[in-house]
């Protein structure tokens, strides 16, 4: 029995990752470099500090990994729960699988891939807000199924769903009301993130004075803290956010 389990997680996976084909029952054409390097640059854990990548067409290693690694669900399952095709799923986790072969990324790990795009600041705490607003159900590591639904969201979601997930970013302690504090916590770390050598330079209390801005249009009832109704209704009436939701459009 627990054979024939192995044996069918086998199955999965490499029907995932598109590294079996039931028709023929060889491996396919790999995918084309550039395709590949798209979806990579997309990936939390694609940096040169990553684990050494599990050859996909050996059966020793993914019967080891196995018994170690977190296995994701099912395709049909993901293609439900994701605005991804088929394809594009096993495009996304391949890489994913190839560049974290655990099959999870911990926040330190993700924060230090992060870093690298961001060279000239301090990126850390933007990071970890980051994270957390992947690691939808806080258990310390985003999964691939963690990623590709807070991926879905972003680039294939309605306008309310995107407004929604960010929210969900701005709200740090999660108790669904964003106040000027974790606003201001989060326009800091973007503003640490872009560096002091930016040009024209910033001044140290442009982000206090960018949150009192955004908080007082956001803030209708003045109550102190922004719901996630005011956030849409401000968000939708702000023509330079709704440009920057759109830019997510065609991203794949």
């Amino acid at each position: 029995m627990r054979g024939q389990a192995r044996k069918e997680s086998l199955s999965d996976s490499r029907d995932l990752d598109g590294s079996y084909d039931q028709l023929t029952g060889n491996p396919p054409r790999p995918t084309k470099k550039a395709l590949k390097q798209r979806f990579l640059k997309l990936l939390p854990c694609c940096g040169p500090q990553a684990l050494p990548s599990v050859s996909e067409n050996s059966v020793e290693d993914e019967f080891e990994l196995s018994t170690v690694c977190h296995r994701p669900e099912g395709l049909e399952q993901l293609q439900e729960q994701t605005k991804f095709t088929r394809k594009e799923l096993q495009v996304l986790y391949r890489g994913f699988k190839n560049e974290c072969p655990s099959g999870i990324v911990n926040e330190e790990n993700f924060k230090q891939i992060y870093s690298q795009f961001f060279p000239q600041g301090d990126s850390s705490t933007y990071a970890t807000f980051l994270f957390n607003a992947f690691d939808t159900n806080h258990d310390g590591s985003v999964s691939f199924e963690d990623f590709v639904a807070g991926l879905s969201v972003i680039l294939r979601g309605t306008i309310d769903d995107r407004l929604n997930w960010a929210f969900n970013l701005y709200d740090l302690n999660k108790d669904g009301f964003i106040t000027k504090e974790e606003m201001l916590d989060i326009m800091k770390s973007i503003y640490d993130m872009m560096g002091k050598y930016t040009y024209p330079a910033l001044r140290e209390e442009a982000p206090r004075e960018h949150v009192e801005s955004f908080f007082q249009k956001m803030d209708r009832n003045k109550d102190g803290v922004v719901t996630i109704e005011e956030f849409i209704e401000s968000c939708q009436k702000d023509e330079n956010i709704m440009r920057s939701m759109q830019l997510f459009d065609n991203v794949i």
